[in-house]
């Protein structure tokens, strides 16, 4: 897993383009034990992007589970996430096998946010170090992360309503288990 931590992206990408095996932390002032947000696979740079700002703005560590569909130094991300990239804290995990072994190795929760459930996310007790996962903007997830989640949840949406774009289901979901657990 390596960690871009208050690095700015205008800087040459051959410093994070590639994710190493070993773990590295940088100090940045952010709890490390407390929420985290994990996008699966996303395909968006554009709402990773947004993500990557709203969880700077929220003090959120973001993981981010790859391959990714686009390169990690594309125009679209920078955009989308202005100079709070600077100050984002993001995790890359080359894989979901060495996403799950960092999960379990730090005790935390996997809640997955999906269309695939009754369950609406008001109605969940949060904590402070749970992991919210979202899935592929143009997918969701596979059946084995689907089987991994420790909690399944939904925001509810009316019917005939697929589906948020997922830096806004981000954002509404953040904002409770924040509320919750702060």
């Amino acid at each position: 897993m390596f960690i871009i931590t208050g690095q700015s992206l205008r800087e040459p990408p051959m410093t994070f383009m590639e994710p190493r095996s070993s773990h590295v932390t940088l100090e940045i002032g952010m709890q490390q034990k407390g929420l985290r947000i994990a996008l699966f696979q996303p395909d968006i740079p554009g709402n990773t992007g947004a993500l990557l700002r709203l969880s700077a703005c929220l003090g959120i560590e973001v993981e981010l589970i790859e391959p990714a569909g686009f390169a990690l130094s594309d125009r679209m991300l920078r955009r989308a996430g202005m100079d709070y990239l600077e100050i984002a804290a993001l995790h890359r995990h080359p894989s979901w096998e060495a996403f799950e072994r960092w999960r379990r190795e730090e005790q935390r929760r996997l809640i997955l946010l999906t269309t695939a459930t009754k369950v609406p996310y008001t109605s969940f007790c949060f904590r402070g170090d749970d992991v919210l996962l979202f899935g592929r903007e143009s997918s969701g997830v596979p059946d084995n992360v689907q089987a991994a989640a420790d909690c399944r949840l939904t925001i509810p949406m009316r019917e005939g309503a697929r589906s948020l774009n997922v830096a806004l289901a981000a954002a509404m979901v953040c904002g409770e288990a924040i509320r919750q657990t702060r």
